[in-house]
This record gives structure tokens, C-alpha cells and sequence, in this order.
């Protein structure tokens, strides 16, 4: 189970965004996951790290826009051109080989999708 941050908390009280019921939707899932994921704010958002490397980060820019950014960590990495991650949901658009966005165009798609992704980001964390 994940550890909410201080940090993260400060950041969300002071939010304005028309997809923040979503983005704390999100993070509580997450942060419930079976995984021992961090998180901290990165990039002007909220982001989940394990074993202290940054993996999921939510893009909130610009301002109608919710997605979560799947990364290996902050740069490329040499190994990236023969990384597969499956995505049996199809929910992941690819950025890269290593990188991958999931979009919510609503709250509607937040509830929809939320199992799922929690799912995803779970296996996402574990795979190097």
C-alpha cells in the first residue's frame, strides 16, 4: 500500500482544475494498490514513484486535460528500443517504447477506467 505524501497534499488543496475529483480518484486508487509506491510532486504534478524512481506522473496541463504518464523513470533509458509492457485493456496510447499516456477526457472515464488502471500501474511499477 502506498504512502500519501504531505507535499502531494499541500499541492492538491491548492488545485483548481475541472478534473480534480478525477485526479484524487485516481491517487487514492493507486495509493490503496498492494504496491509500496511513493509519491511526490513532480514536474507541477503529483507523481508515484517505487524503489525511488519516478514511474506514473499525472499531466495536468493544460487545464481541461487529465492523463497519466507511464515512464521509466526521468530519461531514456539505453534498453528502451526492446521494452514491451502489455496492455490487455488498450487504454495505453504510446508515447515511445518506453512511455505510454492514458487519457481521461472526464469523470466519467476516470470511474470507468479506475480498476483498470490501478491495474496497470501496479504491473507498470514492477517491470524494469
Amino acid at each position: 500500500m502506498g504512502t500519501p505524501a504531505a507535499e502531494v497534499e499541500r499541492y492538491l488543496v491548492g488545485l483548481e482544475h475541472p478534473l480534480k475529483d478525477g485526479v484524487l480518484q485516481l491517487r487514492e486508487a493507486i495509493l490503496a494498490s498492494g504496491t509500496a509506491i511513493t509519491e511526490h510532486v513532480k514536474w507541477n504534478a503529483p507523481s508515484f514513484c517505487y524503489d525511488g524512481e519516478d514511474r506514473v506522473t499525472f499531466r495536468l496541463q493544460p487545464r481541461g486535460r487529465l492523463q497519466l504518464i507511464f515512464h521509466r523513470g526521468v530519461k531514456v533509458r539505453a534498453d528502451s528500443a526492446g521494452f514491451v509492457f502489455d496492455d490487455p485493456t488498450g487504454l495505453m496510447t504510446w508515447a515511445s517504447p518506453d512511455r505510454a499516456v492514458i487519457d481521461f477526457p472526464d469523470l466519467d472515464a476516470v470511474a470507468a477506467r479506475r480498476a483498470q488502471v490501478v491495474e496497470l500501474v501496479e504491473r507498470w511499477v514492477l517491470t524494469r
